[in-house]
């Protein structure tokens, strides 16, 4: 049955890549309106708890306006995955039309103690490893799929342009290790729950529960960190890039200062851009001792 759910996953991403992205985006935005408008989606639901959770100073007519708006950006990221995927490199990199900043990554490769560059889930993460990885010798930590043949053509497509990746365990820890003490480039999720070893740190006022690796990462080697992120623009007009300096107490020696820099850097991306972040992914599922996860019996 996994196999099966593989195979037509695969041949769904092959069918998308088929269309011109303008295409993709509209049947993107029309599954995200149908979400919205079903009262019983699970990604409804959940978009609805995390925007009321971290934006309680909207109004409930700005917040149902961001629900929708977030719904359609996050229809449109999944259409958008066969053309990341599977479209010739050259043809995907034609669709970003600016790159802001990018001196700073510049600068901080000149430090040669390594680059850290996280990506929150927001806008087209996949645009953005694909031109990293074109421009710059890239290992990228990711949590592989339960799906092997997913699995396999992740790996393979995200190799394309010889981007290395590691796996969120010790092994990929080891990998990342190396390719910083060799002043390399190294890109990390920051924002999802870690599957161990996480602590809770504020997330827009929301205690979530979050990686410590980062920090350990930066405390050994001395990296420096970045954020990075793709804009998806407006009428399938492409993409923009942008490099944002990290918080610095990002490089802080207390893990717990460390790891709220993180997260403000995470969260001040979001703000630039929050309707195109991933707020359908239950970011506060594990609470501290004594508090239920906000989506329980929700």
């Amino acid at each position: 049955m996994k196999q099966i759910k593989a195979i037509v996953a695969i041949a769904v991403l092959g069918l998308m890549s088929l269309l011109p992205l303008k295409w993709a985006q509209s049947i993107g935005a029309f599954i995200g309106k149908r979400a919205e408008k079903n009262q019983n989606s699970v990604l409804g639901r959940i978009t609805k708890i995390n925007i009321e959770l971290c934006f309680p100073e909207l109004s409930s007519e700005q917040r149902n306006r961001l629900i929708q708006e977030s719904l359609i950006e996050t229809g449109k990221t999944f259409s958008e995955m066969g053309m990341s995927w599977m479209w010739p490199p050259a043809r995907t990199l034609k669709t970003i039309k600016e790159v802001n900043n990018e001196a700073l990554v510049n600068d901080s490769l000149r430090h040669g103690s390594g680059v850290i560059v996280i990506a929150p889930h927001l806008g087209n993460w996949e645009v953005l490893n694909l031109y990293l990885s074109e421009r710059y010798t890239l290992t990228a930590m990711y949590r592989p799929p339960k799906l092997k043949l997913m699995d396999d053509m992740i790996k393979k497509m995200r190799a394309r342009l010889g981007t290395k990746l590691a796996p969120a365990d010790s092994s990929g820890v080891r990998i990342v290790m190396k390719a910083l003490k060799r002043g390399e480039m190294v890109g990390i999720l920051p924002d999802q729950e870690p599957s161990a070893g996480g602590v809770y740190s504020p997330f827009f006022g929301q205690p979530a529960y979050s990686m410590k690796l980062l920090a350990q990462l930066v405390r050994q080697t001395g990296a420096r960190v970045i954020c990075g992120y793709a804009e998806r623009l407006e009428n399938a007009a492409g993409f923009n890039l942008h490099f944002v300096e990290a918080d610095p107490s990002i490089y802080d020696k207390d893990l717990a200062l460390a790891v709220e820099g993180m997260n403000r850097s995470v969260e001040r991306c979001v703000r630039a851009l929050p309707a195109q972040y991933q707020w359908e992914y239950k970011r506060f599922n594990h609470q501290p001792e004594g508090l239920l996860s906000p989506y329980r019996n929700r």
